[in-house]
């Protein structure tokens, strides 16, 4: 999120008084290649440039860490990562840092690589979701947000 943004939302939703209503921020999403497949399939890709602008560095961590700083203290009840599994160091920093619920988000080319590797037969396909899962969870992540949740769910129960 750009900075401001939160206190922005925070105070509109206060002035229609839905002082109840959580913010849930994109603190700490990183300019990727793993949105690849979702912005291919959106038609979503820059024409020209990047979105390296206002996402962040892959390489700097820290700057994941004050982002979710500044958006506590604008007034976010839960912060995200975003993207989850090439980023799990990052998702165990936050959760030291902060005890409010922390999202991850399993992007679309976390799953295709999961789901192209399974196709071929390179891998367990059932067993990599539901290790890369896990490995999102045991970093600190209280909510996942997944292209596997329908197929995920049944194995949870």
């Amino acid at each position: 999120m750009m900075d401001g943004r939160v206190a922005a939302i925070r105070r509109a939703l206060d002035d229609a008084h839905c002082t109840h209503t959580p913010i849930l921020s994109y603190a700490a999403k990183f300019a990727s290649v793993f949105y690849g497949p979702f912005r291919e399939a959106a038609e979503s890709t820059p024409r020209s440039g990047d979105r390296r602008g206002y996402q962040m560095d892959p390489a700097n961590a820290r700057e994941a860490l004050r982002e979710v700083k500044l958006d506590l203290d604008e007034g976010a009840d839960a912060v995200m990562v975003k993207p989850a599994g090439p980023y799990l160091d990052v998702i165990a920093r936050v959760r030291r840092t902060t005890m409010v619920p922390l999202a991850a988000y399993q992007v679309s080319g976390e799953f295709a690589m999961i789901k192209a590797a399974a196709e071929r037969g390179w891998l367990d396909g059932d067993r990599a979701m539901m290790e890369s899962l896990t490995a999102i969870r045991r970093a600190g992540a209280d909510i996942i947000i997944t292209y596997f949740a329908i197929d995920a769910a049944p194995r949870l129960r």
